[in-house]
């Protein structure tokens, strides 16, 4: 049963997503309802004292990696990816994962647990920011920046910021049950599960391509997305053959014609629930998926969430669902 956890802070870390895991595991709140443990939380580092932040600020860590030796749970919070992290600290993680203790990372901290060999074939996130550059690091590692968080195992990493809590309270909801997860969530002030995977925060610009008629072309598609773009039309606006306009679009894109609209009108439906009041029957229509059913189609597979959620999510109870 999960009772000791360990979070490891090297220099540069983050407050922010350290404070996600104390908040979790740190605060005493087994009166705010039957089953809710206390557990004993330690913050460690290789060498005790003064660890600088992030932010340029200070926090006095007292106990070293020993404190995590014996814990149920370790956690690598994130820091500076620039940064060489001890050899002690990987060796610290090595050890929790060998003796079949949880072991943690929060965004960034997903680059130690590669760097410790303990992810290697196996599935994680990390920060949207950061998943290209720790899938080429490691490339062993299986990295899905889609999602919260991951379990593979007793291994369980998670995206940025407040995905730490997240993946906090999915541990909590295996080792206590889902009433336990919800009672200190319910405490926090956040949901015990939220919907979707970080998908929904990814900034996908329009990418830039070789030549500037395929350029004109995507910004054509996107300004008439509520159109219909076959194949052949669209090879004949830039004077190519339905063949070739397909090789060329994909190495210019990265996907095929009709992949790639269903992403555009993805975002285009995105914006729309995010910045008006149209009810989901009109946001099918502007953003060209034309019926409410293929517009939650394309929803969930890209973003693993409803249209109507994601406008809970980033326009409260502004606007009514449709």
């Amino acid at each position: 049963m999960l009772k000791t956890v360990a979070i490891i802070a090297v220099p540069n870390f983050s407050i922010f997503e350290f404070g996600t895991a104390f908040e979790v595991f740190g605060i005493d709140r087994s009166d705010r309802g039957t089953g809710v443990p206390q557990f004993d939380f330690r913050a460690c580092t290789p060498v005790p004292g003064e660890v600088p932040l992030k932010s340029g600020l200070t926090m006095n860590v007292s106990l070293g990696l020993e404190a995590a030796a014996d814990a149920d749970l370790v956690i690598m919070a994130p820091y500076g990816r620039e940064e060489d992290v001890p050899e002690s600290v990987l060796d610290a993680l090595r050890a929790a994962h060998s003796r079949g203790a949880w072991v943690m990372s929060i965004c960034s901290g997903a680059f130690a647990l590669a760097r410790a060999g303990i992810l290697d074939g196996r599935r994680c996130t990390t920060h949207w920011h950061y998943s290209e550059e720790l899938a080429a690091q490691y490339p062993k590692v299986l990295v899905d920046e889609n999602v919260l968080y991951v379990q593979d195992g007793r291994i369980i990493s998670s995206a940025g910021t407040a995905a730490g809590i997240d993946a906090c309270l999915h541990l909590v909801r295996i080792e206590f049950g889902a009433a336990v997860a919800a009672a200190i969530a319910r405490d926090m002030v956040v949901p015990p599960h939220r919907d979707g995977g970080q998908a929904q925060f990814i900034d996908r610009p329009m990418p830039e391509c070789g030549s500037q008629p395929m350029e004109e072309l995507l910004r054509w598609m996107v300004e008439n997305l509520d159109e219909e773009h076959p194949v052949q039309e669209l090879a004949a606006r830039v004077h190519m053959s339905p063949r070739t306009f397909a090789r060329r679009f994909r190495a210019e894109t990265g996907a095929t014609p009709a992949a790639w609209l269903n992403s555009q009108r993805v975002l285009r439906a995105q914006e729309l629930l995010e910045s008006t009041e149209l009810n989901i029957d009109e946001v099918a229509r502007q953003s060209g998926f034309g019926h409410p059913v293929l517009l939650r189609h394309h929803f969930a597979k890209v973003l693993d969430t409803s249209p109507q959620s994601y406008r809970r999510a980033f326009r409260g109870q502004m606007a009514s669902a449709g």
